[in-house]
Parts: C-alpha cells; sequence; structure tokens
C-alpha cells in the first residue's frame, strides 16, 4: 500500500507497477465510442506516450492501445494508486504550504471510491465528470503540489498540468481550465474525439475543480427545491402525504432519497443501475429498495395515505415508473404523484447518462459499445415514451419540473412533446426549476455555499454548524426582508436537520444556501475560530458552480435571464478571472456541466481560510464579488429582488456603483417606434 509521501514522488517508473487493469467490483464508466481513424488512434496513444520516457513507451503503448480499443479511452489504468483514496487530515500530507495541501485533500476526497460514481475512470459525478483524463496527471498533479510555495501557481488545461510557473503570495495556487474549446467545435461528437485524443475534458462543475463533496451537496439544493415547489404548486408549508416521483441515484441523482425524506414527502425514485441502487442503500440514504412495481404502488398508496415520509427506490427503468402511474390514474381514477421531475444524466444521454426502456441494463450497455446508432435511437423513443406519461398526469395534475438535467432539451430533440407555444428558446411546456423555484432565490444572492474542515475531525464540522446558525440567527434578529428571513429559516432548519440525518460522505463539509452577507459572515467567523483555536485545521471554502454569479447556462442557471443574454457566457468569465484578483486559492472555468458540453460555461472557486488577518480580507473581498456579480447581472435583465438586493448592497458599500436599468414606462413606446 503506497503513502502521501509515496504519490508525491511523481510517477512511478523505476520499478513500473503491475498492471492490474479495471478492478471488479467496483462500478465503471459506460464504454466510450469516438469513432477515432486510423490516424487519430495514432495520434491519441503518441499522445499518453508523452507522459513516459522512450525506454518503457513500448511496453506502455500496447496496453495504452488497448484501452482505447476496449473502452475509447486511454485511463492508464496501470497506474492507479495502490493507496486507501480519501480526504486523509490536511497535517498528512508533505507539503511545503497548507494551500497545496488542502488542494491534495479534496482531489483525493473527489476520487474517494464511496464519493466518486466511477472512481477508476476518475469520474467523481454525472457520467462522464472528470477529475483528470488520465492517472498519469494525477502523479504529476500530486508531486507539483508537494513542491509548490507560496511563490509559485500550478497551471491545469484540461487535467493536464502544464506545470509550475512563478507567482506571487497573493494569486492563486492553482488555475484550472477544462474543455475551453473553440465554440464552432464545440459539439459532443468532436467532444468525444477530443477526449480520446487526450486534449481536453468535462470537468463538469466540481469534479474538475475539485470542489465535489458528496451527494449532500446536492441534497440540500434539493430540499430547498422540494420544499418550494411545494410552496408554490401545491400552495403548502408540510408535505407529509406528498408524493414525489423522480429517477437517478448515481452521482449528485443519488441525494434525492434523503432530500425527500428531509422534506417530509414520500420519495419514489427509479434507477436501472443495480450498483448504484445498493450504493445508497447501504449508505442509509435510501429506506427501501423493490424491483417490482406491484410492491412500490401499495407502499406509495400506503405511506400517502398514513402520511409516512419514505424514500423508496424502484430497481428498474422509469418510463416504466411512469406508465404504471397512467395504468393507475386510467384504471381507479386516482393520481398517486403530486409532483415530479428527473435526475438522470441527460446531459449525457447517448453515453450512458440516460438508459432505454426496451432493454435491461446490462443489454442497453452492451448495445451502447456495439451499436451507437441504434442505442440513440432508442433513446429518444424511450424519451418520447416519457414526456407522454408526464404530460397525461400533469394534465390531471401533477407538477412537474425540469431539474436542469437537460431531460426536456433532449426530449424535445427526439421530438417529444414538450413545446410551450408562443415561448422563446428557453422555455418548454414545463418549467426549468431556475425559472419557477430557485430562480428568485438566486437573484437574492443566495446560492450553495460549501466548507470542508480539513482537520478530519467531526467535531470541527460540529463547530462550524453551530457557528453557521449562529450567524444566520443574528442576521434575522438585525432585520432582513421577508423573503430573505424564509430562505435563513430554511438553511437554519436543514443544519439541524443535516447533523441527525448523517450527510457526510468523504470529508467533513457542510452546505447551506446564503447570501452574500451570510457567505461573508460565515466565513469570518469561522476564520476567527481557527485563529482562536476552536477549530483545528484550515477550513476550505468553495460553492457549486451552480449558484448566482458562477454559470452561464441558457436551460437552467440563466433560463430566467429574458432580456436575450441567456446564450452570453460574460457573467461566468468575468466570475471566473474576479475571484482569481480578489483572493481565491483556486479558480476554474468549464465548458460544460450539468446540462452538458457546449450548453454551458461555468466557474468556480477554491478558498484557503487558516486563521490569518490576510484569509479573512480575501474572504471578505473575493465573496462579495462572488455573489453581486451575479446579482447585478440578473439586476441588469430586469429581475425585481435582484434590483432590490444591489440597491441595498450599495447602500452597505459606498465603493460599489452598479449600473441600474430603467424599465420602459409604456409598453406602447415600442409599438410605435416599430409601426415607424
Amino acid at each position: 500500500m503506497s503513502s502521501l509521501k509515496a504519490i508525491c514522488h511523481g510517477l512511478p517508473l523505476h520499478p513500473l507497477p503491475a498492471n492490474r487493469g479495471r478492478r471488479k467490483g467496483v462500478p465503471h464508466a459506460p464504454v466510450r465510442t469516438p469513432q477515432l481513424t486510423a490516424q487519430e488512434e495514432k495520434l491519441a496513444l503518441r499522445n499518453a506516450l508523452r507522459y513516459f520516457p522512450p525506454e518503457i513507451q513500448r511496453i506502455l503503448a500496447a496496453e495504452f492501445a488497448e484501452e482505447l480499443r476496449l473502452y475509447g479511452h486511454i485511463y492508464m489504468y496501470r497506474f492507479y494508486p495502490d493507496i486507501e483514496m480519501r480526504a486523509y487530515p490536511i497535517e498528512e500530507y508533505p507539503c511545503k504550504t497548507k494551500s497545496a495541501a488542502a488542494i491534495m485533500l479534496m482531489i483525493m476526497n473527489n476520487l474517494d471510491p464511496s464519493v466518486a460514481q466511477f472512481p477508476q475512470e476518475l469520474v467523481t459525478y454525472g457520467g462522464n465528470g472528470q477529475v483528470f483524463s488520465n492517472w498519469a496527471q494525477f502523479w504529476l498533479v500530486m508531486h507539483y503540489l508537494s513542491e509548490m510555495t507560496e511563490e509559485q501557481t500550478l497551471v491545469m488545461y484540461s487535467g493536464h498540468p502544464l506545470g509550475l510557473f512563478p507567482s506571487h503570495q497573493s494569486a492563486p495556487r492553482l488555475i484550472i481550465t477544462n474543455g475551453m474549446v473553440i465554440p464552432n467545435y464545440s459539439t459532443r461528437d468532436e467532444y468525444e474525439k477530443m477526449f480520446a485524443l487526450g486534449v481536453t475534458m468535462y470537468g463538469q462543475m466540481t469534479a474538475g475543480s475539485y470542489c465535489y463533496i458528496g451527494p449532500q451537496g446536492i441534497v440540500h439544493g434539493t430540499v430547498l427545491t422540494v420544499l418550494n415547489a411545494g410552496r408554490r404548486y401545491l400552495k403548502v408549508e408540510d408535505l407529509s402525504g406528498k408524493v414525489f416521483v423522480t429517477s437517478g441515484l448515481g452521482g449528485m441523482s443519488g441525494a434525492q432519497a434523503k432530500a425527500a425524506v428531509i422534506a417530509g414527502c414520500v420519495g419514489i425514485i427509479a434507477e436501472v443501475d443495480e450498483a448504484a441502487l445498493l450504493k445508497r442503500y447501504k449508505q442509509g440514504w435510501l429506506m427501501e429498495i423493490s424491483n417490482n412495481l406491484d410492491h412500490c404502488i401499495a407502499r406509495l398508496r400506503d405511506a400517502r395515505k398514513n402520511k409516512i415520509a419514505l424514500s423508496l427506490g424502484y430497481h428498474g427503468n422509469v418510463v416504466d415508473l411512469w406508465e404504471r402511474l397512467v395504468y393507475e390514474l386510467d384504471t381507479t381514477g386516482e393520481l398517486l404523484v403530486d409532483l415530479g421531475s428527473d435526475q438522470t444524466s441527460c446531459h449525457n444521454p447517448f453515453s450512458g447518462g440516460y438508459y432505454p426502456v426496451q432493454l435491461s441494463f446490462e443489454e442497453a450497455k452492451q448495445l451502447l459499445s456495439t451499436s451507437p446508432g441504434k442505442f440513440r435511437t432508442l433513446v429518444q423513443e424511450s424519451l418520447r415514451r416519457q414526456v407522454a406519461a408526464i404530460n397525461r398526469l400533469a394534465d390531471k395534475g401533477m407538477f412537474f419540473w425540469d431539474y436542469g438535467n437537460a431531460f426536456l432539451l433532449e426530449a424535445q430533440r427526439a421530438g417529444a412533446d414538450v413545446e410551450k407555444r408562443g415561448a422563446n428558446k428557453t422555455e418548454f411546456r414545463y418549467p426549468s426549476y431556475v425559472q419557477h423555484i430557485m430562480g428568485d432565490i438566486f437573484s437574492l444572492g443566495f446560492g450553495p455555499f460549501r466548507w470542508v474542515c480539513t482537520s478530519g475531525d467531526p467535531q470541527d464540522l460540529a463547530t462550524t454548524d453551530s457557528i453557521a446558525m449562529s450567524v444566520l440567527e443574528d442576521s434575522i434578529r438585525r432585520g432582513v426582508s421577508a423573503s430573505v428571513r424564509q430562505q435563513y429559516h430554511d438553511n437554519i432548519r436543514w443544519i439541524r436537520e443535516a447533523g441527525r440525518h448523517s450527510l457526510v460522505v468523504g470529508s467533513q463539509a457542510r452546505i447551506l444556501y446564503s447570501d452574500q452577507r451570510g457567505r461573508v459572515s460565515i466565513a469570518v467567523a469561522i476564520n476567527r475560530a481557527i485563529s482562536e483555536g476552536k477549530i483545528k485545521g484550515p477550513v476550505v471554502l468553495s460553492r457549486d458552480h451552480h449558484d448566482v454569479s458562477g454559470t452561464d447556462s441558457p436551460y437552467r442557471e440563466t433560463s430566467n435571464v429574458y432580456d436575450g443574454s441567456a446564450f452570453c457566457a460574460d457573467m461566468a468569465v468575468q466570475n471566473f478571472v474576479g475571484d482569481a484578483f480578489r483572493g481565491a486559492t483556486w479558480v476554474a472555468l468549464h465548458n460544460g456541466g450539468g446540462v452538458g458540453w457546449g450548453e454551458v460555461i461555468n466557474g468556480g472557486f477554491g478558498l484557503v481560510l487558516d486563521g490569518s488577518a490576510k484569509a479573512e480580507e480575501r474572504a471578505k473581498m473575493m465573496l462579495s464579488w462572488d455573489v453581486s456579480n451575479g446579482v447585478a447581472r440578473r439586476c441588469w435583465s430586469g429581475n425585481d429582488y435582484a434590483y432590490e438586493t444591489i440597491c441595498q448592497a450599495m447602500k452597505e458599500n459606498v465603493t460599489l456603483k452598479v449600473t441600474l436599468p430603467h424599465k420602459v414606462a409604456d409598453e406602447s413606446i415600442l409599438e410605435q417606434a416599430l409601426q415607424h
């Protein structure tokens, strides 16, 4: 078994580790079908061999060629580290700076088998969200981080460590870009080729930026979404006895079962992959599992009648579940579902993100590798069937929303009935959860703020929980608007529930939704607690890129921006750059994430709090920008919540000056002008 010290020495070449190939007993990424020409295959091999000296290239070339042929990508399985992959306490990392050690911790957490979806393929979540493109990159990055000083910055090109470059103490220690492909070539087919060639990578949102904290991150967002869906659609605060039907128990979607129970409803979640289903069940996130639809319907009825909070995993295809609910409606007249959504990895529908109902899971995986065209056809037929069933139930009173996974976008492309007459390009028959549920929350400046206690001590996490609750409660006492107060109360409830529900998977991490004032205040309070010894080690701040400023995504994060700029990516790029020079420890900019390659640009950060005065100053400056950037953009696009939020921020900070929009006073002005 290797040690942390050993993995910091660089690529293990003398002697070469044994090639054990793909390990049995762990889930693996679907086989990719990049359709490379003979010349492109040779180029992929040449690119992979660049990491290794000439004397061992002949040995590696043959096995790399076999990986490319069998799996559609060169993962370099031989170099899978012989170490327990997890977030070790920060003091154990052999580094010259705490910042570098914190980054190492976050990388290893992303690759922890209890956290990662396909750990041997370096996929954290979403079916194709990579930490690195291959294992050689992992070894080199760990070596660079162990050598890094506060006068250097590590530069990452789509998983490839370009190297350590001279820098200065106030600069980020790490700059990451993933998938920055020229727009005209940012297509799925081009991506499959470029990934196979080893020249670009899909970092998802927080996989390739090393900021994933396990499914807890999306549990919280799902809890808030379901609670607010109940308020908006069902006009209730109490969701007991209400039924939420959805699909996906893999990476981020694995959070849905736990979220349903915390929200107090009956959650029925379909999952085709038994390994993913059992993983959530063994973790205690899923209360019951069944592969029998008769049993599922009986349990649903009982829990609904007796108002029992339940998470039931159906081992099967969600299309079968939706169609069974239609059958129950047609035969009994009973609508058994109140709320519905979908969290399959539909941003990646033809490479294992969505499985067609016509085949078993194993049959579908086989077809994917042998006949990708036929697989695509069946997926699109399955999407049409799923939408037809959802439409039937929605017509009778169920409320369905798109969860930002490109489900409706792909359904539209498949020819399903999801059109909304007279709508713009970002609107469908059913709203995005951003448009109806979370968009106004973003406009208030609220978003997924996270922290990781690098000591690995659960007591440190408990201390930070207490600090966060105290900060939010104090903010309420000092006075906030009614809409902000509602969000603070939801998050105080969340923190209390989080401690009871054993949400930690991997690193000692927590998430909550907070606005600018809350994020800055929590960061400052945590930093001071570190300085006073109340917290034993540094704390890493980050967020999901799915936030008020982090992401330009016209079918999700910016789907409620109606001034025509939903397809513009200025905000995400400015966020990345602005965080970099305002004190972030590392920053990341990605093409893709959430709804797919070529559909999104998103930016994220990591910030290490070490108890110093400089850390407090950086937190105040960087977190303020990280929120106000997006609020100002939403204000300019005409959102009233954002307008009020940014005006209040300008009152509190005299150095903040934002261009405020004027509304057209009379629509007839436009009509008359166009007539001439």
